[in-house]
């Protein structure tokens, strides 16, 4: 993937966090720099299989959110700050968790995607886009 194409959001689908950050990241993002794919979707499995990502490790990984940008996937706190900066304005402020060391970023994010079923529920299909949105979704 060129470093020219869009950055790609791959979220859980049936999460509802996941679904909240990503309807976030669309009320934020005006100049639609992001897409997104449901790591259930086939699209979102076949992008990832490209980068080299199986669906068995997903299962075996408590991911919620990863990010594709410039042909690199970013996993775990560094995918979540990579998207806060990229909205820009405030939102860079949560640049400040980069002072923090990676495995103490790291550990809070796998806590809460640990937990985000029980804290926030799941639904039993993925969420679909609006018509208006639905050329950002994979």
């Amino acid at each position: 993937m060129s470093s020219t194409a869009p950055d790609t959001i791959f979220f859980d689908g049936v999460c509802n966090l996941c679904n909240g950050f990503v309807q976030f990241v669309i009320r934020h993002d005006p100049t639609c720099r992001f897409r997104f794919a449901a790591l259930q979707s086939e699209a979102g499995q076949r992008l990832l299989a490209a980068q080299g990502l199986a669906s068995a490790a997903l299962a075996a990984a408590p991911e919620s959110v990863l990010l594709l940008s410039g042909g690199r996937l970013y996993s775990h706190s560094t995918a979540v700050l990579r998207i806060a900066r990229a909205l820009g304005g405030a939102w860079r402020l949560a640049g400040l968790g980069w002072v923090l060391p990676r495995p103490w970023r790291d550990a809070l994010y796998r806590v809460v995607a640990r937990n985000r079923y029980r804290w926030f529920g799941r639904q039993e299909s993925c969420w679909l886009p609006t018509p208006e949105l639905k050329a950002r979704f994979l």
